[in-house]
Formats: C-alpha cells, sequence, structure tokens
C-alpha cells in the first residue's frame, strides 16, 4: 500500500501519513486546523513486512484504509509514561 507522509508547520514532530497524494480533505477540519500547513515529506510503500521507526506498521495500514489518514504524534518527553 502506497501512502504519503506530511509534516505539521505549526506542530514539531507531528506527521500526517495520507492513502492519496494531497488528499487533504481526508483529515477531520478540526484536526486540520490544529495541524495548519501541512508539508509533504515521504511516498512509502507499505506493507506488514516493513517496520516504521515510532509507528506499528499494521495500525498505520488500518487507519489509511478506514479513515484515510493515520496521525503520528511527537514522542513523550523522556522520563515520561504514558
Amino acid at each position: 500500500m502506497q501512502c504519503f507522509v506530511y509534516k505539521s508547520l505549526r506542530r514539531a514532530d507531528t506527521f500526517v501519513y495520507l492513502r492519496e497524494r494531497d488528499a487533504f480533505e481526508l483529515v477531520p477540519p478540526t484536526l486540520a486546523a490544529t495541524l495548519g500547513p501541512l508539508s509533504f515529506v515521504i511516498e512509502l510503500a507499505l506493507s506488514p513486512e516493513r517496520r516504521l521507526a515510532r509507528e506499528d506498521v499494521d495500525t498505520v495500514i488500518a487507519n489509511l484504509r478506514g479513515p484515510g489518514f493515520h496521525l503520528q504524534l511527537p514522542p513523550p518527553p523522556v522520563g515520561t509514561t504514558q
């Protein structure tokens, strides 16, 4: 599955994965307003065998097949637990 990754220009270390290039309408309007402008980063081919640095690939694929987007938030500060 191809996906397209964009970074938020307003929120550091926040990324949006989309199932279609520039399909910003897939992101709910309130979330889009919070993220601000998005800048294209990379196109990826996702599969269950692919590893991602900070996200579970199966979760990303499920979100892309469902609502059409996946939100990657910044990691928690060092020394904190979720």
